[in-house]
């Protein structure tokens, strides 16, 4: 399957106090600073993406909005009208802080996606075991799971992987999925994940949050769908992020798996059997970040 979105760039977080959210992303989380200016930071991976998270000085916290970046061979105007019809706002062209064009649209949920082209390639930086390569994936709340597993599948071209009973998980490359869509009452961000070289790489950031103060919201574990590893943290400012490695790979032969695939023993929340239940923090968390 050709897929005309390549993968998740970027996610543009509304933060209170952008200094204070850039020290705890670079010196606890793990991000290097890309750029800055007055009111936004923008921050990378050790990958070829510019930035992975901007941060803008606001009334957050709140997401702004998160970036696919579009197939060279992909048409963005098309997806753009995709969108629209099915009820979407077209937002304004303009130039990517990194290069390329930015196309944008607010769905009918409020949420602000946008599709870029053409931005430019960093360099890549000395891989480090616990240090953010790239984003592995958004999560996102929905009052329509199954609207909005199509709303990616249908206009965007992205692929059904699995449904659970509570989320359904979409693709657009070989990872088993970008983006997740979770059942709930409100339509908000669940969490980001970042992806780390490896699963011991998660053990050791994870251990890092810990001796920083931040307790583990959830995890570690591996996850049902997907097979990856996890760990689960509430940063600063209420923004559930987790740190994640191993993602399974899949190709067009992948059986799209039902909620029947995915039931666990009781007191049992993730293939290892090792995670205790998520706290109350994060699961408060996971419901509270508005899109603005």
């Amino acid at each position: 399957m050709r897929f005309p979105i390549t993968g998740i760039r970027s996610v543009d977080f509304v933060v209170p106090d952008v200094a204070a959210a850039t020290r705890f992303y670079t010196e606890v989380w793990g991000l290097h600073v890309a750029e800055r200016d007055q009111g936004t930071a923008w921050l990378r991976g050790t990958g070829t993406d510019p930035h992975l998270l901007a941060l803008h000085a606001g009334d957050g916290p709140a997401i702004r909005s998160f970036t696919f970046r579009a197939a060279t061979n992909a048409d963005p105007e098309a997806l753009v009208a995709a969108m629209v019809a099915t009820g979407a706002t077209r937002l304004d062209a303009r130039p990517d802080h990194a290069g390329g064009t930015l196309f944008a649209v607010r769905d009918t949920r409020g949420r602000t996606i946008r599709l870029v082209q053409g931005d430019r390639q960093a360099e890549l930086l000395a891989p480090d075991r616990d240090v953010p390569e790239r984003l592995a994936h958004i999560n996102i709340n929905s009052v329509d799971t199954d609207a909005d597993a199509r709303f990616f599948t249908d206009a965007l071209g992205f692929g059904l992987t699995d449904r659970s009973k509570m989320m359904a998980f979409v693709r657009t490359n070989s990872d088993h999925h970008s983006v997740v869509i979770a059942d709930a009452a409100v339509n908000t961000l669940n969490h980001v994940a970042f992806q780390l070289p490896d699963w011991e790489g998660v053990m050791r950031a994870a251990g890092r949050m810990l001796d920083a103060g931040f307790q583990i919201g959830w995890g570690p574990g591996r996850h049902g769908p997907g097979n990856n590893v996890f760990a689960y943290f509430v940063d600063p400012f209420g923004f559930v992020i987790e740190y994640t490695a191993d993602v399974l790979q899949v190709d067009d032969a992948y059986r799209v798996g039902g909620p029947e695939d995915w039931t666990w023993p009781p007191g049992r929340t993730d293939h290892w059997g090792i995670a205790p239940p998520k706290s109350d923090a994060c699961k408060a968390a996971q419901l509270a970040i508005p899109f603005a």
